[in-house]
């Protein structure tokens, strides 16, 4: 068994919350629907925040609840507080011995934009519901790779006597 770590940086998570609201809304301009684009952009101000935080505090909870099997689990107490900008959202991952290393990015890479799809899919079920299974659509897509990632396996190698591997 081996031990591995995803550091999430919420910061990074919110900016692109912010910037697919925004690229979204800016898309959805037509001349005569300002209100509507401006309420669709997620921003710093307070509620907007608040709400954003929660949706992510819930993809995350979510996203464990997807990597279960291997979750580390010594953390074994939890709380309702907004998740703090200042500290990552951190996973460790059990992995068994002969996990393929080389897919911790991807499920890093996955899991970042699984609680942005999320996040911003709960936003837009508030703000404009046309677009909210869209992005729900692409948090599920980042479920799949992190599935595919998390079940890749080196390849076997047969030990010969008397020599060790290096």
């Amino acid at each position: 068994m081996q031990t591995v770590f995803l550091d999430l940086d919420i910061n990074e998570i919110v900016y692109d919350i912010q910037n697919k609201t925004y690229l979204t809304g800016k898309s959805r301009r037509d001349g005569q629907n300002h209100e509507k684009v401006a309420n669709m952009q997620a921003n710093d101000d307070e509620e907007n925040a608040n709400q954003v935080l929660r949706s992510v505090s819930m993809a995350f909870s979510n996203l464990k609840t997807k990597l279960g099997e291997y979750l580390d689990l010594t953390k074994t107490s939890a709380n309702n507080e907004l998740v703090s900008l200042e500290e990552p959202l951190r996973i460790g991952l059990i992995m068994p011995s002969n996990y393929n290393l080389s897919t911790i990015d991807t499920i890093a890479a996955a899991s970042h934009q699984y609680i942005v799809s999320m996040a911003v899919s709960d936003w837009f079920t508030i703000t404009n519901k046309a677009d909210s299974p869209e992005y729900k659509a692409l948090a599920d897509v980042s479920l799949q790779i992190i599935s595919e990632a998390v079940n890749k396996r080196k390849r076997p190698v047969r030990q010969q006597a008397g020599k060790e591997e290096g």
